[in-house]
Order: C-alpha cells, then sequence, then structure tokens
C-alpha cells in the first residue's frame, strides 16, 4: 500500500530534531532506519503530516565506555553493535539479541533506538534492555532526563517518550563477568520470535527479560527473585509466566506461549550456568 501523504524534514542535529518535534507535536514521527515506522505508514496505522529524518545526525552514533557503563548512541546501527569490541567484551547478551534482528540488510540499517523507541513487546532488543538493566537518556524542550527500561515501556507501541522528546543514548552497566543466553522461537529464520528470552547472571543477580509474553516488553520478575533466593533453573523456570499476560493470537495460544516461556527460561539459565 502507499502511504497517506506527508511533509519530510531532515535533522542535522539533534537540537534541530527535538525543534521540528516541538513544532509539530503530535503530527510529527521520526525516520532513523524506517524499518518500523515505513512498514506502518504503508498498512496505514500511521499517517504523520511530517516525517523528520534523524538518520544522518552522526553526533548519535557511537559506542564508548564511560565509567560502569557502555554509552551507546539512539543511531548506532545494529550491526555495529553486534561486531563492537567493546560490547562483545562488556555486554555480550545485547550484541547476541542484536544479532537475532531481522537479517543483515536490516541491521546494516536499523538503528538500537529506533528498535527500543518502538516499544514493540515482540522485540528482541527490549528484552536484553531489561534484563541488562539498561537506562535511556531523553532530550526535549525541557532538557535531558534519565529513564530505567523497566519504567520506558508503558504500553502496546508506547514509551515514556513525550511527542516532543527525542530518546538520544542508551547505558548500559558493563558485566564483563556475567554469563548470560539469548532463547528464541520462531517458525522461519529471521520471523518475530513467538516467545524469547534475555538471560543474564552476573554473581548473585539474574536478569530476565521476556519477548511477545505481555503487552509490553516485561521482565520475569518471579523467576529473577526465585533464582536470588537459591532456586535451581528447574525451579524457578516453573514461574517465568507468573503475573504476566501472554498474548493469543494464530501463531500460538496463552498457554502456549506460557509452556515455552517455561522452557527458553529453563535453557537460559542452564546456558549460563545455573
Amino acid at each position: 500500500m502507499i502511504p497517506a501523504a506527508f511533509d519530510y524534514q531532515r535533522a542535522d542535529s539533534k537540537e534541530q530534531a527535538i525543534s521540528l518535534l516541538s513544532e509539530h507535536g503530535d503530527e510529527a514521527k521520526l525516520l532513523a532506519g524506517g524499518h518500523s515506522l515505513i512498514p506502518l505508514m504503508k498498512y496505514r496505522l500511521a499517517a504523520p503530516g511530517i516525517v523528520v529524518d534523524v538518520g544522518r545526525i552522526d553526533e548519535l552514533s557511537y559506542v564508548r565506555e564511560e565509567g560502569d557503563h557502555l554509552a551507546i548512541g539512539a543511531l548506532t546501527c545494529h550491526r555495529e553493535i553486534e561486531t563492537n569490541e567493546l560490547v562483545l567484551t562488556n555486554t555480550g547478551l545485547l550484541a547476541a539479541a542484536t544479532k537475532q534482528v531481522g537479517d543483515p540488510q536490516v541491521r546494516h540499517r536499523g538503528t538500537i533506538g529506533g528498535a527500543l523507541a518502538h516499544g514493540d513487546p515482540a522485540s528482541d532488543i527490549p528484552s536484553a534492555a531489561l534484563a541488562l538493566r539498561a537506562s535511556f537518556i531523553i532530550e526535549g524542550p525541557s532538557g535531558e532526563r534519565e529513564v530505567e527500561a523497566d519504567d520506558f515501556f508503558t504500553g502496546f507501541l508506547e514509551t515514556a517518550l513525550e511527542p516532543e522528546e527525542l530518546l538520544t543514548e542508551i547505558r548500559v552497566p558493563k558485566s564483563p563477568n556475567s554469563t548470560w543466553s539469548f532463547q528464541k522461537f520462531n517458525r522461519r529464520a529471521q520471523d518475530w520470535a513467538i516467545v524469547g528470552a534475555s538471560v543474564l547472571i552476573d554473581g548473585n543477580q539474574c536478569g530476565v527479560g521476556l519477548v511477545n509474553m505481555d503487552f509490553k516488553p516485561v521482565r520475569a520478575e518471579a523467576l529473577e527473585e526465585a533464582i536470588k533466593n537459591g532456586a535451581s533453573a528447574e525451579e524457578a523456570s516453573e514461574l517465568a509466566a507468573e503475573g504476566l499476560e501472554p498474548p493469543s493470537d494464530l501463531n500460538a495460544s496463552t498457554e502456549y506461549r506460557s509452556h515455552l516461556a517455561r522452557v527458553l527460561t529453563k535453557r537460559g539459565l542452564q546456558e549460563s550456568g545455573k
């Protein structure tokens, strides 16, 4: 299908992008890699009055060490993240999840900020961000604020971003001595996960982010608490779906998704050494 008519403006700096968002409000949508927005526009599920292209703002594409965390620019492409030595050494789970995004063409164009800001509960990247306890730097007319991953995803395709705000950076705590696993069940390569799990074990700390197990990206908090209290992988994985509302659709029922969550988290915990 063909998108509805819209205006186009390219932003050459984050300040210009924020200015355009402030000027146009809900009528404006940001375009980076385009893999989330363009399909929505073609199906007329999104009809922005103006598309603000931020894809060429080079200042938002980087990976660097800053104290106890890695700072990753929101416009850093997936391919850079999956191959970056700092990411592989310090946050291997993020690299593993990123490697499962789409195909090579998508990973060379798509950005980490776009994947997170889209807020899709079936997306791979948010589950890793939750497990890693990442935080997000958001900038707008009122300045800069930092939002924890747990508070960033607020609903189906909804996040804490206000219409006039821009996600500029992702901060991921370094965990070079952690063990981790990314598990994904899908029918065909490159498909969205029917269920997936990001598992991180760092000393006595456990983080588990789940894909397609609720109306937003979520952590398996009951499972995490069980591991913290000394439960085995088999015991803890039985709690993977506790308190969650898995969707039911053509791919899987609620009950089947709950079963998959238990199976995949058990595999992930065992692969991580639990």
